[in-house]
């Protein structure tokens, strides 16, 4: 069992790749953990949301694996307490499966992704660039790995 961090575009701000480098290294000693950046689609600037939105599914798509879970980080998914969150986490790892969380491009996901998904999770009902939130989404999937140890980590 791996959890993936499927994203699209390149982490280009350097604080977003510091954090995103401190909270895989710290998910490490708990589950194998990678990010894979998807690159842009070519002439992105050209195309209409709609294209860009096909191109980029069609990247992600082709990413995963017909066994694996795909939760898409959505500004539309559920909402969870780290906790709560924490508690998920635990139910999927112990099925077994391969873990896939994607984070869309600017304009979101296309179709053909939201019906190949398995859930949606949001992070909070505000709006983050896709590019921080993968820094955010990383330090809470560590922090439920620490709550899921009984570690002193999470505080209530």
């Amino acid at each position: 069992m791996r959890i993936c961090l499927l994203t699209v575009g390149k982490t280009d701000a350097g604080w977003v790749r510091e954090g995103l480098e401190t909270y895989s290294s710290r998910l490490a000693r708990y589950v194998p953990f990678s990010v894979n950046e998807i690159p842009e689609p070519k002439n992105a600037p050209k195309l209409s949301k709609a294209q860009v939105k096909e191109k980029e599914g069609d990247l992600i798509l082709s990413r995963v694996t017909p066994k694996d879970t795909v939760i898409l980080l959505d500004e539309k998914g559920k909402e969870y307490s780290s906790t709560e969150f924490a508690k998920e986490i635990g139910k999927m790892v112990s099925g077994g499966k391969n873990i896939v969380f994607v984070t869309g491009g600017a304009f979101g996901f296309s179709d053909a992704v939201y019906a190949r998904c398995d859930a949606k999770v949001s992070l909070s009902r505000m709006t983050f660039t896709h590019q921080m939130v993968r820094a955010i989404f990383v330090e809470q999937l560590y922090r439920a790995f620490t709550i899921i140890k009984g570690e002193p980590y999470h505080h209530e």
